[in-house]
């Protein structure tokens, strides 16, 4: 019996130094898990589809910084003091290019000179496709995003890149978010070799979720994607293409105007002729001028978002506004 007890003992002073070790082990591990965040790079980001990309990646590392927030256009945005800053303190900086936020173009050279930039429309394996002018599509009415880069580059004749030549809305394809996830994730493990374990693995996360919504939308549209329609914004070709969707045309209208009467004549004229189902929209546009546009045509109104103006920030909101879209374009073309 005595025997049994000293054994018993001795077993439990062999533990005790496991049980006791962890225990006070746990302030320095708390302690290396501030200096893992305290050691986050700082990454700044431009428009919300992008900020949605790297927040996934970096999931556990850090959490990036985005510039064109709420229901700001990166067509039309002004610079705030605040991005300036982020901007100058920025290790990482990731955006489309110059042919989308040519706000940027030279803030960047002048701000981010210490930082790594991502120039996402240069990412390999991306599909481009050019701007669609003429016949059924009006001219761009978004701050002439495509006109502007092409003047700000016009004098580089040994510019290496085609900005200006091609729809900078790349994201609308999950194919095209799978390569700049990839670029991405590449960039980070550069500039943050230590914890490049953990982007690599979210990245390969991101792209199962991808993979997987590339299917979900697919299914989706797929009852109404030979339904016609027009846009007042030729924003989401990417997604047509992706889809076969079928698109009519777009028509030009600002979001501060309502149309005179000799143009919304030439409208309802469109719509018919092309036997639009639907005319859609964005958050921007107020229901009564939406509502002016099809007033005696067979169409129905749609909203769409193609950059997320609505949406809250965060590694989710890509999912959710290539969701809405789907929806938006099912829910107006089934019933029409």
């Amino acid at each position: 019996m005595k025997r049994a007890l000293r054994s018993a003992l001795q077993m439990l002073a062999l533990r005790m130094p496991v049980l006791v070790i962890p225990a006070l082990a746990i302030p320095a591990l708390l302690f290396a898990g501030t200096m893992r965040a305290a050691d986050a790079p700082v990454v700044v980001t431009s428009i919300k589809p992008i900020h949605s990309l790297v927040a996934a990646i970096m999931q556990g590392v850090g959490e990036p910084e985005l510039i064109v927030d709420g229901a700001a256009s990166p067509h039309t945005y002004n610079l705030k003091p605040s991005n300036a800053r982020a901007l100058q303190e920025a290790k990482v900086i990731f955006w489309v290019g110059p042919g989308l936020e040519a706000f940027l173009e030279k803030p960047l050279q002048a701000l981010g000179s210490d930082a790594s930039f991502a120039e996402l429309d240069d990412a390999p394996g991306l599909v481009k496709l050019p701007f669609r002018e003429g016949g059924a599509f009006e001219p761009h009415d978004d701050g002439d995003e495509h006109i502007g880069a092409e003047a700000a580059h016009g004098a580089e004749a040994d510019h290496d890149h085609d900005h200006g030549a091609f729809d900078t809305h790349l994201w609308l394809d999950p194919m095209n978010a799978k390569a700049m996830a990839a670029m991405i994730t590449t960039t980070l493990v550069a500039a943050d070799p230590a914890n490049a374990l953990t982007y690599q693995a979210n990245a390969k996360a991101l792209d199962d979720r991808l993979t997987a919504l590339d299917k979900e939308i697919a299914a989706a549209v797929a009852p109404v994607k030979d339904k016609p329609f027009i846009v007042f914004h030729d924003a989401y070709q990417y997604f047509e293409h992706r889809y076969g969707i079928r698109v009519a045309g777009s028509i030009t209208v600002s979001p501060e105007t309502i149309p005179g009467a000799e143009r919304v004549s030439e409208i309802h004229r469109k719509v018919g002729e092309l036997g639009a189902t639907c005319v859609f929209a964005e958050p921007q546009f107020e229901p009564r001028l939406v509502d002016v546009v099809i007033e005696g045509t067979r169409a129905r109104s749609g909203v769409l978002d193609p950059e997320a103006a609505t949406l809250k920030a965060g590694p989710d909101l890509y999912f959710t506004l290539m969701r809405g879209i789907a929806e938006s374009m099912k829910d107006c073309l089934s019933n029409a």
